[in-house]
């Protein structure tokens, strides 16, 4: 499979690209340069039926499949985004607008996800229970649940395709991919490269389009059993509302508005390495990025002096020397500066950036900006900017700095750097959060650890990992009365 962009974006429906000669298209452009890319097929709620309906016809063969069949063809699929991560990266690079690099590492991301899972085929062996029945045995099955919707972000297309599609697949059921409109084309790649490794046709389907007219069908479609959704915390309401009468099962990944706490006894250089990492990786958007630093007063002014030195010498744009790339959109863009620039007019003192980086490849690029003296029930202390933007916050001590930190409706990850094991035990405690990470970034994810958040940023399920299993399968209990 050569991977060329193409120039229009098809439907990805029972084994092939469709195009059905009736439907509207819509422009997709590089960040980086502003350049159109393609023309994308705009997909409707008849797409998604026909989705669905594909999904269904090939449900009853794979849920057939043994685990370990199931297994092998997702283990070959691994191996194959393995063998081309440089060509995925160069299509990654292309509709994210970052650096090569970085797009190398998300399809590596990937490739362990998937071959994590396809070795967890034990987790698929009955469970046996102790019944208080004479003369009964008693298991615990797990079984496939059925055609599932996995709408998926545009910040790491492969990595975010593969946390649900692994587990999803090997689970034994058959789903359909609804594309982020952004990043359109890592989700045909990925179903062609699982056809390549042996799926039938009809197990992973594509549709193209806007969350409104196609999503929406998804989501709403009696036939669809499960839906996985990694995106707003305003849209995942509005899914679980859709769903709420059918008791459909639904995993909700949100946003955040992660805070990094700094403590008097902290690791400064370590601190600063780890809150520039987590501020600014992939401009900014991640749901784990850092967006809130709490710093205690005594540490305040080395801190910020030694941030801001770290910050000015950051490099923005796409080649692998530099530290992160393009903001999505220009829509995106402009939106984030006027925040910025609204914040000020309120009081906000601007440390750095702020504004667009004028490019001669007339990109979507924005310095990376730091922002002090913001109230706390302020519109950028309270909203997920999802853009290169952090704000310093100064607190006395640690019970202002988690009074501070649990100052939001997002809870997906927290950090906090100190050498004291007692007070990151009670901020632990303290602060209720889907992650916790003592001396690291508030960003970073390992493929057999279950990662998600509570609140606003999530519903309690976790991707990726073990724990995927559970939302991805029913619980069946057989009794044997001998």
């Amino acid at each position: 499979m050569q991977m060329i962009y193409p120039s229009k974006i098809l439907h990805f429906l029972g084994g092939q690209e469709v195009d059905l000669g009736n439907e509207v298209s819509f422009k997709k452009y590089n960040p980086a340069t502003g350049e159109l890319l393609a023309e994308v097929i705009r997909g409707d709620s008849e797409v998604a039926k026909l989705a669905v309906v594909s999904a269904e016809k090939a449900l009853l063969l794979w849920s057939e499949y043994s685990v370990i069949a199931r297994a092998n063809i997702l283990k070959k699929t691994a191996e194959l985004i393995g063998e081309k991560k440089d060509e995925i990266a160069e299509i990654i690079a292309l509709e994210c607008g970052k650096s090569k690099k970085s797009s190398i590492g998300e399809v590596e991301a990937a490739v362990k996800c998937g071959l994590f899972l396809v070795e967890q085929t034990k987790e698929f062996d009955p469970e046996k229970l102790v019944s208080g029945v004479p003369a009964r045995e008693l298991e615990l099955v797990r079984q496939s649940i059925g055609v599932g919707a996995l709408i998926t972000p545009f910040n790491n297309p492969m990595a975010g395709i593969a946390w649900k599609t692994f587990p999803a697949l090997l689970c034994g059921n058959s789903v359909v991919v609804k594309s982020h409109e952004l990043t359109p084309f890592i989700a045909v790649i990925f179903a062609k490269i699982l056809k390549e490794a042996g799926l039938p046709d009809g197990v992973f389907n594509v549709v193209q389009g806007l969350g409104p007219e196609v999503g929406s069908e998804l989501v709403e479609n009696l036939k669809v059993k499960f839906v996985s959704f990694t995106g707003s915390a305003t849209v995942g309401s509005k899914i679980l509302k859709a769903t709420a009468d059918r008791l459909v099962k639904v995993s909700i990944e949100a946003g955040g508005k992660n805070p990094f706490i700094v403590c008097e006894d902290a690791d400064l250089t370590r601190a600063v390495s780890s809150a520039v990492s987590g501020s600014f990786v992939d401009a900014g958007q991640r749901c784990a990025a850092t967006s809130r630093i709490i710093i205690f007063d005594k540490v305040y002014d080395e801190f910020k002096k030694k941030f801001l030195e770290k910050v000015s010498a950051l490099n923005v744009g796409v080649a692998d020397s530099d530290d992160f790339g393009a903001i999505i959109t220009e829509k995106k863009l402009l939106e984030i500066v006027s925040l910025v620039k609204e914040g000020v007019s309120r009081g906000a003192v601007l440390l750095f950036g702020g504004h667009r980086i004028e490019k001669a490849s007339n990109g979507y690029f924005m310095e990376p900006t730091v922002l002090e003296n913001v109230s706390e029930d302020d519109e950028l202390s309270s909203r997920e900017i999802f853009g290169p933007v952090v704000i310093l916050y100064k607190v006395k001590n640690l019970d202002e700095a988690i009074e501070l930190a649990n100052n939001s409706e997002f809870r997906l990850s927290s950090a906090i750097h100190t050498s004291s094991t007692k007070l990151a035990e009670e901020f632990i405690k303290k602060h209720h959060t889907g992650v916790v990470r003592v001396n690291g970034a508030t960003h970073g994810s390992e493929p057999h650890v279950s990662f998600g958040g509570v609140g606003l940023s999530g519903n309690g399920w976790r991707e990726p990992g073990l724990k995927s299993l559970d939302f991805y399968c029913d619980w069946r209990q057989i009794s044997y009365d001998n």
